[in-house]
């Protein structure tokens, strides 16, 4: 896939090659996309954690006991 970037995102991506051990550009672009992901699960993370805090949160054995009644799953 052939991608047209502006001058600038690819002179860094070209800076990444050239200086940081990057062999190619879809190795810069893989390694970008990882750390997105990495910072899209920390933040949702972060929210869990927030929710917690705030007391925003249910009792796992209520919402477990809903799951298998929605799944028709018996207690085992």
């Amino acid at each position: 896939m052939a991608l047209d970037l502006p001058a600038d995102l690819s002179a860094s991506i070209q800076h990444f090659i050239a200086f940081d051990g990057y062999k190619s550009e879809e190795e810069v672009l893989r390694d970008a996309l990882a750390a997105l992901e990495h910072r899209a699960n920390l933040a949702a993370i972060q929210k869990g954690v927030d929710d917690m805090e705030a007391g925003r949160f249910r009792d796992w054995n209520d919402a477990k006991a809903e799951l298998r009644a929605k799944l028709g799953i018996e207690k085992s």
